[in-house]
Formats: C-alpha cells, structure tokens, sequence
C-alpha cells in the first residue's frame, strides 16, 4: 500500500503531466518560437552569448548559449558551449518553428569541469573568458579559445586562473560591464570577493581576492555590479538583507543596508540596466520586489505569482519596464512593470496582476536560470532541473498590446 507522501507525489507529477500537455496543445498560440532540448545531464546555469550568426542555411539564424551539467556522483562534467539554430522570423515572417526548417540545438564544445557547474558567466569585454562556480571554494576562469574542442580523456579540469579567497562554495557570480575583467563573487562563507583577472598573476593557481567584503550573516546568495557605476555592487543573502557596497569606502561597511527586505531567504538580485536606481530582488517567500536605492527603507512594489521560491531573475536588455524570473514552481514568469496599477476585469484577474504579462509553462521541474537574448529582444533560454533547456519567444501579439492578445489568451484558456 502506498504511503500518503507516494500517493502526494504521484498526484503532483500526474497533475504536472496534465498542465504540460495542455501547455504543449496551447504553446502554438502563445509562442513564435519554443524549442525544447533534451540535455544529457541538467543544467544549473545558462547565459546567451552576444553574437550572431545570421544564416548557416537559407533563412536561418545561429546564436550561441553557455550551459553546463550536474552530474550523478562519478561521471565527468562539463563547462559546455551549445549553438541554438532557429529559423529567421525577421527577414521571413511566414517561416514558423514547425517549418521546413526545424530549430535545433549542438553542443559545439565540452570543458572538463570538477564538479557540477553552479553558474557560468562571460566576460563582457572578452567574451572567451569564462568565469566558473562549482562545489569548490576556487572560482574557475577559463579562456575556451585555448581549451581544446573536445575535452581531454583524462578528465581533468585545467582553468587557465584559479581565483582563492573563497573557503566554502556559492553561486553569486558577476562581471563589470565597466572594469574589464572585474569579477565579483558571493559564497556560502557569508563573504563577498572582487578580483582582478586582468592583471599579472605570479600563480595562476591561486590568484587573491584585491577586495574581500563582510557585512552578510549568513550564506550570501547572488552578487551584482551596478551597470553604470563601476565601483557600486549589491549582494543579497539568507539572512533576508540586500547590502549595497562602494568599493571606495575606506571601512569596507555597506554604504546601504535593508535588513528584512524579504519573509524569507533571498536568492538573486537584478540592478535594472536603465534606470540607475531600480534593484529587484527574488526571495523564498515567492516574491519578486522592487526597490529604489535612494531609499531602501520599504519596498516599490511585490510581484507575486509564483508558487514557490524565486530562483533567479534578470531585467530585459532591450526593454527597461520588462523582467523576467524563474520560479520552483516551473514557470518563467514575464513582467511588465509599465502595468503596474492597470485596470482589470475580475477574470482577467484571476489569471495574475495586470504586470504579468506571460507565464511559461514549458518546464516540467523547478526552474534553475533563465537568461535574455541580447541580440534578440524577446527570446529567453531557461533551463530546469527536468534535463531540459527551452529558447522561447513570446507571440509578438502578447507585448505589442493590440486588441489581438485578448484572442490569443481566449484560444489558450485551460
């Protein structure tokens, strides 16, 4: 007989079964692209590359993700390049996913990796340095221009800098869009690093923090550089605060401090890349809030609609109103903070806050990353515990806002 967890666990994965499908029957109205890929191992991590290749066949376009796996116990892992291949809905609005021309996705390059990949993030300034976190203290920096294609059979990982500084592992990690090679670290030992991998290093073993900052009481969760001010990051921890540093001040304190910013843990944090003073944060307590660092004292607004703790979260490049976050509960969710406050009909409203303005249900499990195409406006990659990476487009009808839409989610009703 089973016992009530089995028989609870046997009904969630029906039901989750269920919304899939009925997400697979609708996803033809609610997307202009969505591909799905089967990765060997899950991902943790995700992050387009900013080229783009337009054409490697007739009406295609070719764009380039770093990924990475987490593996059982004893098999290899990898820092992995993958190339995503799609059809072009620019040059030929009439070519659909479903074309004659279906999208695709290869793993172009394998980096032996010890252990699994927490995150992996490129240099902005270089875009073959890749920076790496894993169960290990070290951060990894690898140029994969110098690492070859196809990896080593010995299995050895071989980082052209190990970054020291760090004595438990993390997930925060972060470029500066301004300093070239200023990288910035958050780990489980509650403390910040920022290195500088441009500079000479007499080990490339073991390469010193010029910076090491302590204000978190507890594991520090996400990190992040401010985009236009080059000295100015955030970190945000599981001691509920979001801390605001100046790398210039003499006593190394926070210059901002807002303790119990969230009712849980906080797991990421985004400074929006337009408007300067605009944090977002995602906590466990199934929120997303919104600040303004002239005054941290209380929240903008809390977007709501998840079901579980928000994993990772990122503000649109291309759009200064539009953030994106990923959720345990499955769902990607598209806000759109410009509709903020927007009337509602009562059944409009049962389906989220005027400011939700998509919810993708593609994945099957918890949703670890999920990342903007720089070069492509509304396209997102996001990948899930469920082994699977998705490249998505919203239908362009869903955020042009033409009398439209309203047909679209009609078709799309569950």
């Amino acid at each position: 007989k089973m016992s009530g967890k089995d028989a609870d666990d046997e009904m969630e994965e029906k039901l989750i079964n269920e919304q899939y499908k009925t997400w697979k029957v609708n996803s033809r109205y609610l997307y202009d692209l969505a591909i799905s890929y089967a990765l060997e191992w899950p991902s943790l991590t995700v992050q387009w590359l900013p080229d783009k290749y337009s054409s490697p066949g007739q009406g295609l376009q070719e764009h380039r993700l770093i990924i990475g796996t987490y593996t059982s116990d004893s098999e290899q892992n990898y820092l992995m390049i993958a190339k995503v291949i799609h059809p072009d809905f620019e040059s030929d609005p009439q070519v659909t996913a479903d074309g004659p021309f279906p999208a695709r996705v290869e793993i172009v390059q394998r980096i032996n990796h010890d252990g699994e990949v927490h995150r992996a993030r490129y240099m902005p300034q270089n875009t073959s340095i890749i920076a790496t976190k894993s169960p290990a203290q070290e951060v990894y920096v690898f140029d994969v221009t110098k690492q070859p294609a196809k990896p080593d059979t010995d299995g050895v990982c071989r980082p052209d800098l190990k970054l020291t500084g760090h004595d438990k592992e993390g997930y925060g990690l972060c470029w500066n869009t301004k300093v070239a090679g200023r990288l910035l670290s958050g780990s489980d030992d509650t403390n910040i690093c920022v290195w500088d991998v441009n500079a000479s290093h007499a080990d490339r073993n073991a390469v010193e923090p010029v910076l090491t900052l302590k204000g978190h009481s507890g594991e520090v969760e996400d990190v992040a550089w401010h985009w236009s001010k080059p000295e100015v990051l955030g970190s945000v921890g599981n001691d509920r605060q979001l801390l605001i540093w100046d790398e210039r001040q003499a006593d190394r304190r926070p210059t901002q401090q807002c303790p119990g910013a969230h009712a849980a843990e906080i797991n990421c944090l985004a400074f929006n890349p337009f408007n300067e003073h605009l944090i977002a944060t995602g906590s466990a307590d199934k929120t997303v809030a919104l600040w303004d660092d002239r005054n941290l004292s209380g929240k903008l607004h809390a977007l709501d609609h998840h079901g579980g703790e928000i994993i990772q979260i990122g503000w649109s490049p291309a759009h200064e109103t539009i953030l994106m976050s990923c959720g345990q509960d499955r769902k990607v969710n598209i806000w759109d903070l410009s509709r903020i406050g927007d009337e509602q009909t009562a059944e409009d409203a049962e389906d989220g806050p005027p400011e939700l303005l998509f919810q993708h249900g593609g994945h099957t499990a918890k949703v670890v990353d999920g990342g903007w195409n720089p070069q492509d406006p509304w396209m997102v990659a996001s990948v899930a515990e469920d082994n699977i990476l998705q490249v998505w487009c919203m239908a362009s009808a869903i955020y042009r806002d033409d009398d439209d839409v309203k047909e679209v989610s009609d078709m799309a009703v569950e």
